[in-house]
C-alpha cells in the first residue's frame, strides 16, 4: 500500500503564490501569519498522513456494523483517529473565535479538509458534516441553542448530521413527510424516516446533533411547509450535561460501492413518544435555513474530491515509477518503467494538472468566501458573494466529475493491478463515485448555476469571472514564452462567454426556456469548468515562470509549468468542445422516447 503524503507544497503554492495570502490581510485575522498558516498545513499533514491515511484501506475491508443495541461500531482505530482530531482543535479550524474555534480563513481550513480527505474520506465526511451544522445554527440558530450545542459541535465532542432525503422524497424535497407535532412547552416530537444519513449513528463522539427537515401538521405542501428542527440523540439537561437518549434510532445501515468505513444510516424518528426536537430559525423556511448548510457541505464535496484525486496521482506516479515492463521508446532499453511509455506519461500528466488546476479553483472560490464574510468594503463581499455563488456548484460538480476520471485513470496506470483490491486503487475509484451524487447530483448543480444563478443576474457575476479569465489571458500573450496559452485560454474564454450568451438567451423564451436551461446545464458547467481550471493554471505559470525568473531552481516549478502547458493545450479544448454541444441545440433530446421499443 502506496503511504499518503498530504501535498503540503502543491497548497503553499495555492496560498502563498496565487493567493499571494491576500486571507490573512482581512479583518478578523490580525493574529494570523504566513509562518503560522506553515505551522498548521505541516501538522495537519502529520495528522492526515501518520494517523488517518493508515486507516484507511483497513477501515475499507472493516465496514461499519449495526449492533443489536441499535448502535453503531466505526471500523478498528477511526474512535481514536477521530479523537485524535478533535482534541488537537481542528475542528475548529475555520469557526470563529467568538464561537470557540481558532478563527483562521476558510482557505486555510479547505486546505486541512483535503488533505484530512486525502488521507481518509470515509472518516472525513463526519467532520464534514459537523462543520455544516454549525454554520446553520451560527446563522439561524437562537441564542439558547447556539450557546447549548454550538461549543461542544465546534470541539468535536459532539457531531452533526443533514437530515433530507426520504424514501419518497430525494431531490425533490417538497415531498418531505416527517411530521413534527407542537408541544406544550415549546418543544416538537419528530416521527418519520430519514434515509442516507452519513454518520447517523455512531460511537465516535459522546452525542450527536441532527438538524431534521419536517412539517408541522397544520403546513402547507411544497417547499414553503418545510421547517427545520434540531434533535440530539441525547436530550441535554439545563447544566449542559447529557440526559436521556432520545426516540430517534438508526433502523439499519447502508451496504455501499464505497466509503464503507462511512455508516450510511437509515434513521427512525418518533418509534415510540416522538424523537424531541426544536424549531431552528423561522418557521416554514427550513429548507432556506439548510441551504446554509447544504452551501458548506458542497464546496467541502468538491474539496473531498480534490483529495482523492491527489491520493489517485500518489497511487499512480508510485506505481509506474516502480513497474518494468516493455522497451523504452527513449533508451531502448528492455527493463524500463511504464513511467518511460508515453501513453502512461500521457496519463499522469492529466491526473497530476487537472488535481492542480481543480485545487486552485476550490481555494480561489475559498478565498472569496473570506472576502464574502470579513471584508471591510461592503460592495467587496457582496461581489465576493456573487463569485461565490456561481464558483460552488461548479467546485463541487466539475471537481467531484473529475476526481472520478482521475480515480478511473488511476486504475488504468495499474493495469490488472488497479483491478486488484490489494493495490488500493480500486476503493479510490469506489470512494471517489459517491461525490458527483451526495449534497445535490451533479445535473442539479448545474441546473444551479445555468438556471437559478445565470438567470439570477443575466451572467453578472459569471461575466465578471470572464473579465478575470481574459487578463490573464492577456498577460500570457504579453510573455513570449506563454504567447500559445494565452492564445488558448483566450479562446476558452470567449467560448464561455458566447455559451452564456446562449443559454441566457434560450433560457428567457416563455415556451421552451425551462427544457432549454435543463437540457444545456451540464455541457455549460463543465465548460465553465474547464476554463476557470485553465486560467487558475494560467495564472499558476506565470507564478512560476516568475520564480524561475528570480533565480529558482526548485524543480517544482517546473512541474508546474508542465501541468500549466497540459491544462491549457491539451485539456482545455476537450471543454471547449462543449460550446458546439450547446449551439447543436436541444432537438434529439426533446424527441428522445425512453419506453422500450
Amino acid at each position: 500500500m502506496i503511504p499518503f503524503a498530504a501535498p503540503v507544497r502543491d497548497l503553499r503554492f495555492v496560498l502563498e503564490e496565487l493567493l499571494e495570502h491576500g486571507s490573512l490581510a482581512l479583518p478578523g485575522f490580525e493574529e494570523a501569519s504566513p509562518d503560522l498558516v506553515e505551522a498548521v498545513l505541516e501538522e495537519a499533514a502529520r495528522l492526515a498522513g501518520e494517523v488517518w491515511a493508515p486507516l484507511n484501506a483497513s477501515g475499507d475491508r472493516q465496514g461499519c456494523a449495526r449492533r443489536d443495541d441499535g448502535g453503531v461500531s466505526v471500523p478498528d482505530g477511526f474512535i481514536e483517529a477521530y479523537q485524535a482530531y478533535a482534541e488537537g482543535g481542528w475542528n475548529g479550524i475555520g469557526v470563529s473565535e467568538a464561537l470557540g474555534g481558532q478563527g483562521l480563513p476558510e482557505v486555510v481550513a479547505s486546505s486541512v479538509q483535503e488533505m484530512l480527505h486525502g488521507a481518509n474520506m470515509a472518516l472525513g465526511l463526519c467532520p464534514m458534516l459537523t462543520a455544516g451544522a454549525i454554520e446553520a445554527l451560527a446563522h439561524h440558530g437562537s441564542d439558547a441553542q447556539q450557546a447549548t450545542y454550538l461549543p461542544k459541535l465546534v470541539e468535536g465532542t459532539w457531531t452533526g448530521t443533514m437530515n433530507l432525503t426520504e424514501p419518497q422524497a430525494g431531490s425533490d424535497l417538497s415531498k418531505v413527510r416527517t411530521r413534527a407535532v407542537p408541544q406544550e412547552d415549546g418543544s416538537y416530537r419528530l416521527f418519520g424516516q430519514k434515509i442516507f444519513i452519513t454518520w447517523g449513528e455512531h460511537d465516535a463522539a459522546e452525542n450527536i446533533i441532527h438538524l431534521v427537515l419536517a412539517r408541522k401538521p397544520d403546513a402547507p405542501e411544497g417547499n414553503k411547509g418545510i421547517s427545520l428542527f434540531l434533535v440530539p440523540k441525547f436530550l441535554v439537561n439545563e447544566d449542559g450535561s447529557l440526559g436521556s437518549r432520545n426516540d430517534v434510532t438508526c433502523a439499519s445501515i447502508e451496504h455501499k460501492l464505497g466509503i464503507h468505513g462511512s455508516p450510511t444510516c437509515t434513521l427512525a424518528f418518533g418509534e415510540n413518544d416522538g424523537a424531541i426536537g426544536y424549531l431552528v430559525g423561522e418557521e416554514g423556511r427550513g429548507l432556506n435555513h439548510m441551504f446554509t448548510m447544504m452551501n458548506e457541505a458542497r464546496h467541502k464535496v468538491g474539496i473531498q474530491g480534490i483529495g482523492v484525486a491527489e491520493r489517485a496521482c500518489q497511487h499512480a506516479f508510485a506505481y509506474a515509477l516502480d513497474r518494468t515492463q516493455g522497451r523504452s521508446p527513449r533508451s531502448g532499453r528492455s527493463d524500463c518503467t511504464i513511467s518511460d511509455h508515453l501513453d502512461v506519461r500521457r496519463m499522469l500528466l492529466s491526473m497530476r494538472a487537472r488535481t492542480d488546476a481543480l485545487r486552485a479553483l476550490a481555494l480561489y472560490c475559498a478565498a472569496q468566501l473570506d472576502v464574502a464574510r470579513h471584508a471591510a468594503d461592503e460592495d467587496e463581499r457582496k461581489a465576493a458573494q456573487a463569485r461565490v455563488d456561481v464558483l460552488i456548484p461548479v467546485v463541487k460538480a466539475f471537481s467531484t466529475d473529475q476526481a472520478v476520471e482521475i480515480a478511473s485513470l488511476g486504475v488504468q496506470v495499474h493495469g490488472g493491478m488497479g483491478f486488484i483490491e490489494e493495490t488500493g486503487a480500486a476503493q479510490l475509484l469506489r470512494d471517489a463515485r459517491i461525490a458527483p451524487i451526495y449534497e445535490g447530483t451533479n445535473g442539479i448543480q448545474a441546473l444551479d448555476l445555468a438556471g437559478r444563478k445565470l438567470q439570477r443576474d443575466g451572467g453578472a457575476a459569471l461575466e465578471d469571472l470572464i473579465d478575470k479569465v481574459e487578463a490573464t489571458a492577456a498577460e500570457l500573450e504579453a510573455s513570449a514564452e506563454h504567447v500559445e496559452l494565452g492564445r488558448s485560454l483566450a479562446g476558452g474564454a470567449a467560448d464561455l462567454r458566447a455559451a452564456m450568451a446562449a443559454v441566457l438567451e434560450a433560457g428567457a423564451d416563455p415556451e421552451s426556456g425551462a427544457d432549454a436551461v435543463q437540457a444545456y446545464a451540464t455541457p455549460f458547467l463543465n465548460l465553465a469548468g474547464h476554463v476557470l481550471c485553465a486560467w487558475q493554471m494560467g495564472r499558476a505559470a506565470l507564478k512560476a515562470s516568475a520564480a524561475q525568473a528570480s533565480g529558482s531552481q526548485e524543480p517544482f516549478y517546473s512541474a508546474k509549468r508542465q501541468s500549466a502547458d497540459y491544462a491549457i493545450r491539451q485539456w482545455l479544448p476537450v471543454g471547449r468542445a462543449q460550446r458546439a454541444v450547446i449551439e447543436a441545440g436541444m432537438a434529439s433530446l426533446a424527441a428522445f422516447d425512453a419506453t422500450p421499443h
